[in-house]
């Protein structure tokens, strides 16, 4: 690992240079990025951002985890977390 790390739920997870957040999120153990309207399961699911299944919130915006290359310091969570 690089010592590079983001904020998933107030945790640091580790993340590789290039490494999307869905990735690191799945290296990391978390398998789970939140539930939708109907109560199913964000997931790190077709990995090309064709089904949005990964959506997360990251630094207020809502953003495919798939397709966001980590950075450090970001600050990510489930879809339906109001923060910044």
């Amino acid at each position: 690992m690089s010592g590079q790390t983001f904020v998933w739920k107030g945790k640091d997870v580790p993340f590789r240079s290039g490494e999307s957040i869905a990735a690191a999120l799945e290296a990391a153990g978390v398998f789970s990025f939140g539930t939708d309207t109907f109560g199913q399961d964000f997931r790190y699911f077709c990995g090309i951002g064709a089904c949005q299944g990964c959506l997360v919130r990251v630094d207020g915006l809502l953003r495919e985890a798939c397709l966001t290359v980590a950075r450090p310091g970001m600050r990510v969570g489930s879809p339906e977390d109001g923060h910044d």
